[in-house]
């Protein structure tokens, strides 16, 4: 996937209408969706990119002044102090979690009341090695709402690369 298509599959007008953001990453790979999500946030905003493998970029996309700070960190252990966040991405990630709802409850207090969720996963009920605790979208749905978000929004769907299912991408809210 390119950078042009995780953009696509992302793009919406509700991220980055709040001013200067601070976003956290979770899971953030190659920095692929980092990337994406710092050319839809307002000049100054901060991504805390967060992955137990180290990533060489610390940049973002041409023309925009959003910071991107790697943290290096397993975010499922250990998540870093970071200020109060205006969002949360999790970009193929939340699959790697076993539970869900236990693990989200831990992560919500760092979120502010306004506080949008951005999830990129496939829509499969079969686990294998790289999508061990899969999650559908219906799901995603129940998951969040039993954690206090009304309002969930699918973005975009692609197919998947390895052929299993879509990929989909999620924005949750609390209102």
């Amino acid at each position: 996937m390119q950078l042009a298509d995780a953009l696509e599959l992302i793009d919406n007008q509700r991220i980055g209408t709040n001013g200067i953001q601070h976003w956290a990453d979770l899971g953030c790979g190659t920095g692929l969706f980092t990337q994406a999500l710092a050319s839809l946030l307002p000049n100054e905003s901060v991504i805390y990119a967060i992955d137990r493998q180290a990533q060489p970029r610390n940049t973002s996309p041409d023309g925009h002044s959003v910071r991107i700070d790697f943290i290096r960190a397993d975010f499922e252990v250990e998540l870093p102090t970071l200020p109060k966040l205006d969002g949360l991405l999790m970009a193929n990630a939340l699959h790697y979690v076993a539970d869900k709802k236990r693990f989200l409850e831990r992560i919500v207090p760092r979120l502010s009341d306004r506080a949008l969720v951005l999830i990129v996963e496939y829509e499969t009920t079969r686990s294998n090695p790289w999508v061990p605790f899969p999650i559908t979208y219906r799901q995603l749905g129940d998951l969040f709402s039993g954690i206090g978000f009304s309002t969930i929004q699918k973005l975009g769907e692609r197919p998947s690369a390895y052929g299993q299912g879509n990929m989909y991408a999620a924005l949750l809210s609390r209102q």
